[in-house]
């Protein structure tokens, strides 16, 4: 009855619904695999967004390599910015709003220095391609309540003088002439004393693993119902195969099929309308001769 699922024919759409299948699983594995990495991140953020922050001292090893885990943690920082070596880092987005951030070295009490990203600012109105004003950091002693993030890789591209194209502290550190850490940076949290004017604050990380999940289901199911139609399709093969065969041996030389076809052409005749009683009358008069 399935013979005909041996035929190149329909080995060919079973090699392709194969590969189809495939293909879906292999797209709902990349979505499974997208969503563990979100989670992983809400995890950090849940973790280490607002734990109470820990001494530099305790931390120094992050800001020369910094482990995933420990991204977002707060660290008190105690030292002086050097207003001298701010930059503006290009084309950073906020909430669908272009514009740069603020980086600027922070000279730490153990003579070491670390790099301080304080905040957003919009796209200028006065001078293309620059804010229209930074606003400095405080001077003298601040202590900073910083953030765990890691440095950005180098972008093939330039960008004008006291702008970076990216937050790629090696490079940073090469154009202001001394050595930084370079294995992580800080998000500013808070300064005291507070500066009299402050770039956009970072908002919190969304926390929301997207659709991932859903995503990655809906590809499953196109792979299992790509068997499923190939399933159907061969079932109603089988089907109609074997509605060919019960017709062949019934009327091998095609006569049933011709009688069929010719009752069917032949309408049925009419009922003949019951006779009013005025007509049995005449037909009893015309019967005896009157």
């Amino acid at each position: 009855m399935y013979r005909f699922l041996f035929s190149s024919k329909w080995l060919g759409y079973l090699l392709l619904a194969a590969i189809f299948a495939t293909a879906c699983v292999f797209l709902g594995r990349w979505q499974m695999d997208r969503r563990a990495e979100t989670l992983a991140e809400i995890n950090r953020v849940v973790t280490n967004y607002s734990a109470a922050p820990i001494p530099f001292a305790q931390a120094r090893d992050q800001f020369t390599q910094l482990d995933p885990a420990k991204e977002w943690t707060q660290v008190e920082l105690k030292g002086s910015y050097d207003a001298a070596g701010q930059r503006v880092v290009r084309n950073r987005p906020l909430n669908g709003q272009p514009g740069y951030e603020v980086v600027v070295p922070f000279r730490l009490a153990t003579g070491e220095t670390v790099v301080i990203d304080r905040g957003w600012l919009p796209i200028g109105n006065k001078n293309p391609g620059s804010p229209d004003a930074v606003p400095a950091p405080p001077s003298g002693e601040v202590t900073a309540v910083v953030r765990l993030k890691h440095g950005e890789p180098e972008l093939q591209r330039g960008a004008p003088e006291g702008q970076l194209a990216s937050i790629d502290l090696p490079a940073f550190s090469a154009q202001l002439g001394y050595p930084l850490l370079t294995g992580a940076y800080g998000q500013l949290a808070s300064e005291t004393p507070p500066a009299a004017e402050m770039p956009v604050a970072f908002p919190k990380p969304s926390t929301d693993e997207g659709t991932h999940l859903s995503y990655s289901l809906q590809w499953f199911a196109f792979g299992v119902l790509m068997f499923v139609g190939f399933g159907y399709a061969a079932r109603q093969q089988a089907r109609n195969a074997a509605i060919d065969a019960e017709d062949d041996e019934a009327a091998p030389d095609g006569t049933l099929h011709a009688a069929v076809a010719t009752r069917r052409r032949t309408p049925a005749p009419r009922k003949r309308k019951k006779a009013t009683a005025e007509e049995e009358e005449d037909t009893l008069l015309d019967a005896q001769g009157y």
